[in-house]
């Protein structure tokens, strides 16, 4: 499957600094969940960019939908309807005096009609379950409700791709779970998600396929199986997850033969066989 949009031969340096990034051939797949992990200063947060259009490569080509995307207005306009990036803290992303204005800011540039982006707005603020917040400040709200505000103005935009930086960084448990039943419905929509986060718990629990970024290059594969690669894990600055690690423990003392499937949770210990 030819990926929605890929990085080809890419690579990226800071001005006076060296590549954070050299040679990348990275594709996002359409209809996955997709886990971006890696150490602080890894290039995470430089790959995100340079998906989006925030950054230009300094070698090789930015593709979507197999044809290389211009770096001038027309392309990254094209680009930017398509995919969309939520950096992580919310106060970078969030400007407008009401969640309202905020979401609606991206569709408008867009030109769309009035109604249109009404029901873009209206749309989005229901997928965020942030309606009763349409009027107040940003600066009022829970830094949760910021987090959701930040991601509904993204969702105005329609994107095909939605990436996240970090989406549940600083949120509570409830929080968190409110957020990835977020996710959960915006990919049952049809949005592809994509999500930077150092949990590999969360990792293995909620994504297809991981990616992750080592000294070495980016390693690609099922987020299942990749994730269950301890010293995949040990040279990206990464804990092994408990499910792996639980099972990896059992095979090798005997309690569970090769191909037999391990326990997926630590609340599925108690009925796991």
């Amino acid at each position: 499957m030819r990926p929605l949009v890929e990085l080809v031969g890419a690579g990226y340096a800071y001005e006076d600094g060296p590549a954070v990034l050299s040679g990348v051939d990275f594709g996002i797949a359409e209809g996955r969940a997709l886990v971006l992990l890696g150490r602080n200063g890894s290039g995470k947060t430089t790959l995100m960019r340079l998906l989006s259009g925030g950054l230009r490569p300094g070698s090789g080509a930015l593709r979507l939908d197999g044809e290389v995307v211009a770096h001038d207005r027309a392309g990254l306009t094209r680009l930017r309807t398509a995919v969309q990036l939520v950096v992580q803290d919310p106060d970078d992303q969030l400007f407008a005096a009401s969640v309202e204005q905020d979401v609606s800011f991206g569709p408008m540039n867009l030109g769309l009609p009035v109604a249109e982006v009404r029901e873009r707005v209206e749309s989005a603020l229901s997928a965020l379950d942030i309606t009763a917040l349409r009027d107040r400040p940003t600066h009022l709200l829970s830094y949760g409700q910021r987090k959701r505000a930040a991601i509904a103005g993204a969702v105005a935009m329609a994107p095909r791709v939605l990436i996240l930086d970090e989406p549940t960084a600083g949120l509570d448990p409830d929080g968190q779970e409110r957020l990835l039943d977020v996710l959960a419905g915006l990919r049952s929509a049809g949005t592809t998600v994509v999500m930077a986060t150092h949990d590999v718990e969360l990792a293995v629990r909620w994504a297809d396929d991981a990616a992750v970024l080592t000294p070495s290059g980016i390693r690609t594969g099922p987020a299942g199986s990749l994730l269950a690669d301890p010293e995949l894990l040990s040279s990206a600055g990464l804990r092994q997850a408990w499910a792996p690690a639980v099972t990896s423990f059992l095979r090798t003392h005997g309690f569970l033969t090769a191909n037999a499937p391990g326990p997926r949770t630590p609340d599925s210990l108690t009925t796991w066989r």
